[in-house]
């Protein structure tokens, strides 16, 4: 179809949109649909502007990103000198039909034999203001083609969904929304561990919350610990298994899930298995979550021996949890303002142990760079952008991808209900209820 042709029928289609609005939006409301809502106003007003944008400015946007092509070489030869000149008649790549998605649009560009991807990804910035679209983004699935994503508004502001049905995969929890549109999942099966990290009132006990909210529905059992008096984690009452408020209680409750990895590797060892989960399920231990609010209060003393061995053995012992948890059934959640080498000498290679990486708003780049640095440098930049405004918005990475991503809002009715959820199941192998002693002056076992 020509491209003429396409832009006059999108143009009728958006003129035709906007001069029946007042028909169709009461109809709609009716029938009980929400006008408001963000699809059907996409849909029959913004997707034929953006495409007719597009349309518009598809070949002056080539050329300036030299994203077009010369029907013949320009190179002359005078004499034994070839002198190169500049495309006079250049060749546009060819855009194919925009396919419409919930908040945005897709589009496949066809190359031109010996064009890369490389120009394509240089300009999506100037695709941006050309098309006045919240975000593209560009990859490449097949050779010889570009896919191009639009994202027309920014999805994380506005109202936050709520009442989707929770995932059906254990350890699987929906905790808010990604920037594109689906929901943010966070699957303790696929990332057994995760680093969370914010300033004050960024948004880190809201995720957690959700995070919470989502597991307490299953059959999991959720572990915390809350230096800071459990004034966070001590909001969820009874659904946690157990509850450490200060240094040395974390201390006595890290000893016992070091005790409990060693039971269910003996458990493993005995049925001839890897993991837990190749355990028939009546046989599988129950997986635990041990999450833990502000790190630096496990760390960082007063300067006394005490102290000091107190906070040396604590950082052992989380390593040694997310060095051998993920198989046995037993996931660490971390969060915390800064996670950086000044708190303590295990704090390093602890932070690398925890694929999963979320960063809420910072005060400096350095504390940006410690929670994505390693997974993706872009990343680093975005997480810099996040405003006093956003909050809840973070940038959730894993596996050396990103994207910008809003936790669900819990209230306090919510947080109520998670209180008086029905008693946690007790993962321990054995009983140990009985305090197991700690060595002051050296380390844990």
């Amino acid at each position: 179809m020509p491209g003429s042709l396409i832009v006059w029928i999108l143009s009728a289609l958006l003129t035709l949109g906007a001069l029946t609005q007042s028909w169709w939006e009461p109809k709609l409301a009716a029938r009980g649909v929400n006008t408001a809502d963000w699809p059907w106003r996409w849909w029959l007003l913004g997707y034929p502007r953006v495409v007719l944008r597009m349309r518009l400015t598809w070949r002056q946007l080539s050329l300036l990103n030299t994203l077009s092509v010369s029907h013949r070489p320009t190179g002359r030869l005078l004499g034994d000198v070839v002198v190169q000149g500049q495309a006079l008649r250049p060749r546009t790549p060819r855009l194919r039909i925009a396919r419409p998605t919930r908040n945005g649009l897709t589009v496949t560009v066809l190359l031109h034999p010996g064009q890369t991807p490389a120009p394509y990804f240089a300009a999506a910035g100037a695709m941006e203001h050309a098309w006045r679209v919240y975000r593209v983004r560009v990859a490449s699935p097949r050779r010889g083609f570009v896919q191009i994503t639009v994202i027309a508004l920014d999805p994380l502001t506005g109202a936050r969904p709520q009442g989707r049905p929770d995932p059906p995969e254990l350890l699987a929890a929906d905790v808010g929304t990604l920037e594109d549109g689906p929901a943010w999942i966070i699957n303790l099966r696929r990332v057994p561990h995760w680093l969370v990290t914010g300033a004050t009132q960024s948004g880190k006990s809201s995720l957690l919350a959700a995070l919470v909210r989502g597991l307490s529905r299953q059959r999991v059992a959720l572990v915390g610990i809350d230096c800071k008096g459990g004034m966070e984690l001590g909001l969820f009452g009874g659904r946690l298994t157990k509850l450490a408020t200060d240094r040395t209680q974390a201390l006595v409750l890290l000893l016992h899930l070091v005790e409990e990895i060693r039971e269910r590797m003996a458990l493993c060892r005995a049925e001839g298995v890897r993991s837990i989960w190749d355990l028939p399920e009546i046989e599988r231990p129950v997986p635990v979550v041990v999450i833990v609010d502000e790190l630096a209060e496990l760390y960082l003393t007063d300067g006394s021996r005490e102290e000091r061995d107190e906070a040396e053995q604590c950082g052992v012992l989380l390593l040694r949890l997310t060095q051998l948890g993920a198989a046995l059934g037993l996931h660490l959640v971390v969060a915390g303002q800064r996670v950086g080498s000044d708190l303590g000498p295990r704090v390093t290679a602890l932070r690398a142990q925890l694929g999963g990486r979320i960063a809420h708003r910072a005060h400096d780049e350095a504390s940006a760079q410690m929670t994505l640095g390693d997974i993706n440098p872009d990343a680093v930049i975005v997480a810099q952008t996040i405003t006093e405004d956003e909050k809840g918005v973070a940038v959730y990475a894993s596996g050396g991808q990103w994207v910008r991503a809003r936790s669900h809002l819990v209230t306090a009715s919510d947080v109520a209900v998670i209180a008086t959820a029905p008693a946690p199941v007790d993962p321990f192998l054995r009983d140990r209820s009985a305090t197991v002693s700690v060595r002051k002056g050296g380390t844990a076992p």
